[in-house]
């Protein structure tokens, strides 16, 4: 008879130690799922619950970030799911941005519809013997003047820092006596975008390509297209591998250009048993200046 009352108070003594705890903790236990799981004796025997785990701890607010991905969770019910739809839209506007000007082209000419491409990608451009320059003004309102000038070709281009990519290329190449263009930090030029400069092999002059996260070697290979070229600007590019020894490939393929290089940590190198400091200009026209 002792022992049957014993069983019998120590599972009165769980049942309320677990009714505490639960009450303590965010997300409490219902009591039906307490009667109808009894807790083993051998198990409280072999395993007793030691007396600061029954003392109950203060839960910790949840911050601000978990709250954000809880709130995301529940929206969307997969995060992963919300971050394809972002890049998949991405994507879809890069396009849209690009796409050939075909119908503007059709309705006002070659010349109008690359203007147009180049104010919207917010960039700007100068016609050939003429000193204004056409850029989107503020809050992206445009000058529409220059659809005085249908039949005038662009002398320079200015890109810095739009979202012009290989598509984006073809409102561009029809411009045939465009000596001076930038390309200047812009994150989707890559390799292909640099094949598509051959159209202007024999106008264009100077070229800027610096800051463009996606080059590689097998991109300014390309460039020994432009024969007419006289500056190039290939600095900070993370994608060389070996600055020194592409500089030194590119002088061999553009042999009257001035080529700059900046923003590399190019160290002390040696030439004809003596080091040489980086950061002087060569007799063949070579800019470099390392960074370290």
């Amino acid at each position: 008879m002792a022992l049957p009352l014993t069983r019998c108070c120590r599972q009165a003594s769980v049942l309320l130690v677990a009714r505490r705890w639960c009450t303590s903790t965010s997300s409490p236990v219902a009591p039906a799922t307490l009667r109808s799981s009894p807790v083993d004796p051998a198990t409280l025997r072999s395993s007793p619950v030691a007396p600061a785990t029954l003392r109950s701890s203060p839960v910790a607010p949840a911050t601000l970030h978990s709250r954000l991905l809880l709130f995301l969770s529940q929206q969307f019910y997969d995060i992963d799911m919300f971050l394809n739809w972002s890049s998949r839209w991405k994507h879809g506007s890069l396009r849209r941005k690009n796409a050939y000007y075909a119908y503007t082209q059709s309705l006002y000419g070659e010349n109008i519809a690359t203007a147009y491409y180049i104010l919207c990608m917010k960039g700007g451009f100068r016609y050939v013997s003429q000193s204004e320059w056409f850029r989107p003004g503020r809050w992206g309102r445009l000058n529409w003047d220059f659809l005085n000038h249908r039949e005038t070709l662009i002398d320079e281009i200015d890109m810095s820092n739009t979202l012009i990519n290989y598509r984006g290329m073809d409102n561009l190449v029809g411009q045939t006596s465009l000596r001076t263009l930038s390309l200047r930090g812009c994150p989707e030029v890559d390799d292909w975008s640099l094949t598509r400069l051959h159209e202007f092999q024999d106008s264009l002059e100077e070229l800027d390509i610096s800051h463009c996260p996606h080059i590689t070697v097998g991109g300014l290979s390309a460039l020994s297209h432009l024969k007419r070229l006289r500056r190039l600007d290939i600095s900070s590019l993370p994608g060389l591998s070996s600055p020194g020894l592409v500089i030194i490939l590119l002088e061999e393929m553009l042999p009257h250009c001035l080529i700059t290089a900046t923003g590399y940590d190019l160290s002390l190198r040696p030439e004809g048993g003596k080091m040489v400091e980086q950061g002087q200009r060569s007799d063949r026209g070579r800019v470099l200046e390392g960074s370290g």
